[in-house]
């Protein structure tokens, strides 16, 4: 791979995005050689709003007021200097640190308007476009996120987790494996396919070095695989979004095309980021490839016309009737999973102790899991999981051991602070000891309870601790304490 010895970019992706740009082609090259990173995060709407987090917070987390990110209303920028990433408020949940070009994709997934909607993100790791659409849909219906690389998963069950979401199922499958399993089953279906990661060479050495054509053309090989699962998995009448984030239009405009071609049953729809964004453009198709009715309606986003990194964006509608792809909605009865009396027992004497009765309520209103020892709660909604490999089968509420019931940090983060009959209180001193595993010397009630950050008139769980009365032993997971 030949190098720009002034740039350090391959001289084939620089010759190639001139030829695309054209005159805006010195602007875009300006955009990286000034070496400018934007930094984002995302509030979680499932913890608090996006108003009651900047009035409340913001000036413990940012230097200056953080500017909001045009196109999410849960968005915003925050400055070099700022580690949000390091507050109490992150591990409660509060937030996700994201690209703010990379929200642009969750965003344009619209969910249907029918409740208990069946939601796919089908190339889910490391979570930041899963815990988004948890936002969206807020506890209603049922969030499959799907990683195929193993290690991965276990970052995005993690993320999932921390942010308090308690309707998703984690897999580590392959895309073809679902389509088998779930044909025409999902409302929407988000498609943030891997890809050869052009638009992150600001932010990330790995995708420059590894750039090659071939490296593109074997990306776009790939997308094209797993859209096509996607389109199987996708019901009449939903909605799929595929995006990634790179500006090669073989796997941008020239993927869409070639998918729309192939697949009638498919129209391109706005995005609804057409006032922040740019139209995908027929020009960046190669010879031999014909565009398709609506490209104008993908989006681009380009580095030096947005505070953020490259992306593309494509929404799509499976049309409702088709011939010879007739509509078959799936039907799923609901679950009702069954405990024996002596785990049911011990399960209820532990509610009983330290949840409300409205958060009892909560929680039955769904589908109980035993794997092993392990208790997991799913909505009601649920898919068949048999034969999958699961990672997270819903809410983790806890584990059986020998005559007790001992509750999930999952728990502890998926609740709100009023839903626990039994709490402490912390300062952000205290709850950063907390976090590096400290015992507290508080007095408190003998047993279970939920120590809660208490700052600037919220309330938030951060996880377990027991009491003999007189301290609180330390139960926030060994692998999740800040050393």
């Amino acid at each position: 791979m030949e190098l720009d010895q002034k740039t350090g970019f391959p001289i084939a992706f620089l010759e190639r995005m001139q030829d695309m740009l054209g005159d805006e082609y010195p602007v875009f090259l300006e955009s990286f050689s000034l070496g400018t990173r934007y930094h984002g995060l995302r509030v979680n709407p499932l913890k608090i709003s996006p108003e009651q987090f900047i009035s409340r917070h913001g000036a413990l987390l940012f230097a200056e007021t953080p500017e909001q990110i045009p196109w999410v209303l849960e968005g915003f920028y925050y400055g070099e200097q700022d580690r949000p990433g390091k507050s109490p408020l992150h591990e409660a949940g509060l937030y996700y640190i994201q690209e703010p070009s990379a929200m642009s994709a969750a965003e344009a997934l619209s969910l249907p308007d029918k409740p208990h909607p069946l939601v796919l993100d089908l190339c889910a790791a490391p979570g930041g476009k899963t815990t988004q659409l948890a936002g969206k849909m807020m506890g209603d219906g049922l969030l499959v996120a799907n990683e195929i690389v193993a290690s991965r998963a276990k970052i995005l069950s993690q993320n999932i987790e921390r942010l308090g979401i308690s309707n998703a199922l984690v897999l580590n499958e392959t895309p073809d494996r679902l389509a088998e399993r779930f044909p025409d089953t999902f409302d929407c279906i988000l498609v943030d396919a891997p890809c050869s990661g052009e638009g992150m060479y600001r932010k990330n050495d790995i995708a420059l070095t590894e750039w090659s054509s071939d490296n593109v053309k074997m990306c776009a090989a790939r997308q094209a695989q797993i859209l096509e699962a996607a389109a199987r998995m996708l019901a009449p009448g939903g909605r799929m979004v595929y995006s990634t984030c790179t500006f090669a239009p073989d796997e941008d405009e020239a993927a869409i095309c070639h998918f729309i071609e192939t697949h009638p049953e498919f129209r391109l729809v706005d995005t609804g980021l057409e006032q922040y964004f740019t139209p995908g453009n027929a020009a960046f198709l190669s010879d031999g490839t014909s565009a398709v009715n609506g490209l104008e309606k993908t989006m681009r986003v380009w580095p030096h016309k947005v505070h953020g990194e490259g992306h593309f964006v494509a929404a799509m509608e499976k049309l409702a009737e088709v011939p010879g792809c007739p509509p078959a909605y799936p039907s799923f009865p609901l679950g009702s999973g069954k405990l024996d009396t002596g785990y049911k027992k011990l399960y209820r004497e532990f509610c009983d102790q330290t949840l409300t009765s409205t958060a009892v309520d909560l929680l039955e209103a769904g589908c109980f899991t035993l794997f092993g020892e392990e208790l997991y709660r799913l909505p009601a909604c649920t898919l068949p999981a048999d034969r999958l490999k699961v990672v997270r089968s819903g809410l983790h509420l806890g584990s059986f051991r020998k005559n007790r019931f001992e509750p999930a940090h999952a728990l502890a983060l998926a609740l709100k602070a009023e839903d626990f009959t039994r709490t402490v209180s912390v300062s952000l001193e205290l709850a950063e000891r907390f976090l590096q595993g400290d015992t507290l010397d508080i007095p408190a009630e003998k047993g279970w309870l939920v120590v809660v950050l208490e700052e600037a008139g919220g309330c938030y769980p951060l996880g377990w601790g027991k009491s003999d009365g007189r301290r609180i032993k330390n139960h926030y997971p060994k692998g999740l304490r800040k050393l």
